[in-house]
């Protein structure tokens, strides 16, 4: 049972089903049999407009403001790579069974870091700084075996390949710090990895930071290496290109596959929506290029933009060849890595770390919080009230 537990967010639907009638498992509190495992949408959705005809869903992070103004923020940093934005508010998720006081609620505040870094290239120029940062890793293999935590340096996880780049451990190793300053003891503190089936599916590796508390270990930071897929997933639904350019030291020539389209057909077709569709084809992979060749000498072609199909006749494309192309700049589409802080998470877990109970004296009690957030750093408080004292008081305070 116990090796179940462990790997308990490893498991589909069907999975779940089949532990569920083994172990002939009940509803805790009526003893009732339960229902068979379902799929269940976690975004809020909504109606929008006057009519209410338009269906809209309440962002559940707070990422996607970041991703929408890439280009803005790109130009910001006189278009060099790395640079990183940041972003607090609000975000929403339709939970199931809202409880234990901040730690599952449906409204909640959100930090979010995203970290734009080019994909072939993700050492980072602080590393240094952090590489000797001792950190309880728990790597998805260890969670599968059942074994210890590895309690080792940045460094050594890197060196070990328990983590994939100096970026994930530079902001694995700050974010152990920021928690280790705010309050949370190193042994209330690990890092989990996330399993292949419960990570998310825009991200490549994902790492938590959790924090014990009387409800169990609980995540309070998240640490995501999002690859490409918010970017290219913007640039698909809008026809726009979202990437950055690196000057090379030497030019390169390769072949790519050029399209050759008729204009005046295209513009024809499809009037005021001629431009975006000319630049969705335009940025397609050279692979569904030549596919679309393949199927446009027996068919038409349906390209999807977004939510829209547009039908792509013979007639609109002149050519699709092969050139051979030669390139002094790099073009790419950016990686991300995403420290994303649960605010409401984190501040239950100082408080909860630490409350302390006088020991044999339930009822004196008291918040020994760092100074760093101490709300009051000092107090001077007076044993007697007596009019004696004040003049001593005065001077201290």
């Amino acid at each position: 049972m116990n090796a179940v537990l462990r790997q308990i967010d490893n498991f589909g639907l069907k999975e779940i089903g089949e532990l569920i009638k083994k172990y002939g498992c009940k509803a805790p509190v009526t003893n009732n049999d339960l229902t068979d495992p379902a799929e269940f949408n976690l975004m809020f959705g909504t109606s929008i407009g006057p009519t209410g005809l338009v269906k809209g869903f309440m962002r559940p992070e707070t990422a996607q403001g970041i991703f929408v103004n890439y280009k803005r923020l790109l130009e910001y940093n006189q278009d060099k790579i790395p640079f990183a934005g940041a972003q607090i508010g609000q975000s929403f998720r339709n939970e199931i069974s809202p409880r234990s006081g901040l730690l599952r609620v449906r409204e909640f505040c959100q930090a979010e870091i995203e970290h734009f870094l080019d994909p072939l290239d993700k050492t980072h120029p602080k590393f240094k700084d952090v590489k000797d940062v001792k950190i309880k890793f728990y790597p998805c293999e260890a969670q599968m075996a059942g074994t210890d935590l590895h309690h080792i340096t940045v460094e050594q996880a890197l060196e070990k390949g328990v983590i994939k780049s100096e970026t994930m451990g530079y902001f694995l190793a700050r974010i152990h710090q920021y928690l280790a300053a705010v309050g949370i003891p190193e042994d209330n503190l690990r890092f989990r990895q996330h399993l292949q089936n419960e990570m998310a599916h825009y991200a490549c590796d994902c790492w938590d930071a959790e924090c014990k508390t009387t409800y169990g270990w609980v995540e309070i930071v998240g640490c995501a290496d999002r690859s490409c897929f918010d970017l290219n997933a913007h640039a698909k639904a809008t026809s726009t290109k979202l990437v950055a350019k690196q000057t090379l030291d030497a030019p390169v020539t390769r072949e790519v596959v050029e399209v050759v389209l008729n204009k005046a057909a295209v513009g024809k077709a499809f009037k005021k929506e001629a431009g975006g569709v000319t630049a969705a084809i335009q940025n397609m992979e050279d692979e569904e290029k030549v596919r679309m060749k393949e199927q446009l000498q027996s068919d038409n072609f349906k390209l999807v933009v977004g939510d829209t199909s547009y039908e792509i006749t013979p007639a609109m494309i002149k050519s699709v060849e092969k050139v051979s192309k030669t390139e002094h700049v790099r073009e790419f589409v950016p990686s991300v890595v995403e420290p994303s802080f649960g605010i409401g998470r984190i501040l239950y877990c100082i408080l909860e770390c630490n409350f302390k109970v006088r020991e044999n004296d339930e009822k004196r009690t008291w918040l020994d919080l760092p100074p760093l957030i101490a709300p009051t750093k000092c107090s001077v408080l007076p044993l007697s009230g007596s009019p004696d004292f004040a003049p001593f008081v005065q001077e201290l305070s």
